[in-house]
């Protein structure tokens, strides 16, 4: 493995464990020109795939951009880095066992707005506005009409602890 410091590809594995439920090996190395430490991961590939982009470009399927536009979306939002990657695991497998080589851009995009969507709203508004490249405030307005549509207001009708809409008071300090 080449250490990313000083580019031998001479290095020594200290430690290895499982990782992401044991999808992936994790090994701690050492190189033996710098000393540098680093960390590698080690995952099972079920096949090359390549995306096919908008444009008609063909490119290597790389899951750290992936994996890096989804933590752009989830930015400061509560969601542990744990789940993210069991995220990007999950939609990676996907991916790989749909038995095609070659996926589109669009066809990837849409799997994680999917997935966003389920995990959190706010990241999948986030990510469709790039994705779908917003271009002013209706195409946002667009978004959330349709994520309503889908999620029930929590306090519409709701007869089960005796209060509506209309009853909730919000208290002014004065």
């Amino acid at each position: 493995m080449r250490c990313p410091f000083c580019g031998s590809e001479d290095s020594q594995v200290k430690d290895s464990r499982p990782s992401d439920e044991n999808a992936a090996i994790r090994r701690r190395r050492v190189c033996s020109d710098c000393g540098a430490r680093f960390t590698t991961f080690e995952r099972v590939q079920l096949r090359e795939l390549t995306v096919v982009k908008r444009s008609g470009r063909k490119v290597l399927f790389d899951r750290d951009k992936l994996s890096k536009s989804i933590s752009v979306a989830l930015r400061k939002r509560p969601i542990e880095p744990e789940r993210i990657d069991r995220l990007v695991s999950g939609l990676v497998r996907q991916l790989e066992s749909s038995g095609e080589t070659e996926i589109t851009s669009a066809e990837i995009g849409e799997l994680v707005m999917a997935a966003l969507r389920e995990l959190d709203p706010v990241a999948y508004v986030r990510f469709a506005s790039v994705y779908r490249d917003f271009r002013d405030a209706a195409d946002f307005h667009a978004v959330l009409r349709e994520l309503a549509a889908d999620t029930r207001d929590p306090l519409e009708g709701n007869d089960r602890f005796g209060i509506g809409r209309d009853d909730v008071a919000i208290e002014k300090k004065h």
